[in-house]
């Protein structure tokens, strides 16, 4: 049973029941707001959404609010701290009240800056990712009536979206991220109803490759089939990177079996939408090609469209390959394991120009402390069934960031959203649901947070 009934009247399911129909308004009011961080966008929008979650806190019972203005960052870093009794242990919360575009607006079926409740869900651009994990923290906040058993500190940014150099600053400044538990609320359950906690990112690697065999291109008629083309070079050397089933095939990249939650392959092949009738790559479990071990994907590729196409041998070409590296393997280790296997290449008899481009660490959570026992115990409270273990195959720049600031506080992901919630993506959506559950969970986990710390030998 949750502590934080002793902290409470009533049961937390009851007040959270209560309170949604507050918050659901709540998360309306700020999917209305286009706060988009994009460049290009109008950055008025960014400070209207800061405003209204201000007021919001405010109104959940936050008095310590300040600004956080980082060099280089448009929108303030909204930086609140709610004191716990004497003793309690500290709590830091993060997500963002900024939003990626919506400019394909014929996918959507209601305009996407309308929020539209429909099927137990509100439809909307930000209502997932992450407005909704806003709104979780403000119902906690209000279960308590702005009391919580643990001290909080609530840090929401509003660039997240394009790498702004928050992702950078927490280590320069710890103190403002000091904690005994983190609570990054940007991801979410795997499914509806399968309360999710993500313990595990994997690091990220670019590389770009070239090939050069001509000082220009070259009529394909007059030297086609003796001089050499670069393309088809390149083209040699990228089909060296897998397998003929599709399995990364550069040697010294880690890859582990994955033993936590996952997809189903045919919910997979939904989300990705896949074609009818098309294998996936690689072989093993869906989580160790996805989660626990690499990819590569080839993003960019120099090259003619096939509507300018022009009867030529190409004396040049280059690829941007992006490298997806285990949670645990050192990003640039890896990404000269790759650099490694590409320099070793002859393709056609080419030599082959490789350079290293950006890099970032993944992120492992340490299991088994007082914070990680509390969450999931208060997900299971909160859903009703067992929670799993995930891991995700992007990167989030700051979870790793705010690690090397504060290297101690254990660090948890969860969220309201789940694995259908299209962020991103045309009808973007929140189930209220899952909402609800995760204000509940929140709650529990305070709760649940300051007993075990307590407990601690």
């Amino acid at each position: 049973m949750s502590d934080s009934r002793n902290w409470i009247s009533e049961p937390v399911e009851d007040i959270a029941a209560r309170l949604m129909p507050e918050l659901v308004s709540d998360l309306c009011r700020l999917v209305r707001i286009p706060s988009i961080s994009a460049a290009g966008y109008p950055p008025e929008p960014l400070f209207e959404a800061h405003d209204l979650v201000v007021r919001l806190l405010r109104d959940a019972g936050v008095e310590q609010i300040e600004d956080l203005v980082i060099e280089g960052k448009t929108a303030p870093v909204i930086v609140a701290t709610v004191p716990g009794p004497e003793g309690a242990p500290t709590v830091l919360l993060y997500t963002h009240y900024d939003v990626v575009p919506a400019d394909d607006t014929d996918l959507w079926e209601s305009p996407p800056f309308e929020p539209d409740e429909r099927d137990g869900a509100i439809y909307g651009r930000g209502t997932a990712d992450s407005k909704a994990n806003i709104i979780g923290i403000l119902g906690a906040l209000r279960i308590y009536d702005g009391k919580p058993p643990v001290t909080l500190r609530i840090v929401l940014e509003g660039q997240e979206e394009v790498g702004s150099p928050f992702d950078f600053y927490p280590v320069q400044a710890p103190e403002v991220f000091e904690s005994d538990a983190m609570v990054i609320a940007d991801v979410g359950s795997v499914r509806p109803g399968a309360p999710t906690l993500t313990v595990a990112l994997r690091g990220s690697a670019s590389v770009t490759v070239a090939a050069e065999t001509l000082a220009a291109d070259k009529h394909s008629g007059l030297y086609g089939g003796a001089a050499p083309d670069a393309r088809l070079a390149l083209i040699h050397a990228l089909a060296t990177l897998h397998d003929e089933d599709g399995n990364v095939a550069v040697d010294g990249l880690r890859r582990e079996e994955w033993t936590g939650a996952s997809y189903t392959e045919e919910e997979f092949r939904d989300l990705a939408e896949i074609l009818e009738g098309r294998p996936l790559l690689g072989t093993g479990g869906l989580g160790e090609r996805i989660w626990s071990g690499p990819a590569i994907t080839v993003t960019g590729f120099d090259a003619p469209s096939v509507e300018g196409a022009v009867n030529a041998v190409a004396g040049s070409a280059r690829a941007s390959l992006n490298l997806r590296v285990h949670p645990e393997q050192d990003a640039e280790e890896a990404q000269d394991a790759l650099i490694r296997h590409l320099e070793a290449l002859r393709p056609l008899g080419q030599r082959l120009v490789v350079t290293a481009g950006e890099t970032g660490n993944g992120f492992a959570a340490a299991t088994g402390g007082p914070a990680f026992d509390a969450a999931i115990s208060a997900l299971a409270q909160a859903w009703g069934s067992t929670a799993g273990l995930l891991a995700g195959g992007g990167s989030i720049p700051l979870v790793m960031a705010l690690h090397e600031a504060v290297p101690r506080a254990e660090k948890l992901l969860f969220g309201a959203t789940d694995g259908y919630a299209n962020i991103h993506g045309p009808n973007e959506r929140v189930l209220i649901d899952e909402l609800e559950k995760a204000v509940v969970a929140k709650a529990l986990f305070f709760g649940e947070f300051a007993r075990r710390y307590r407990e601690q030998p």
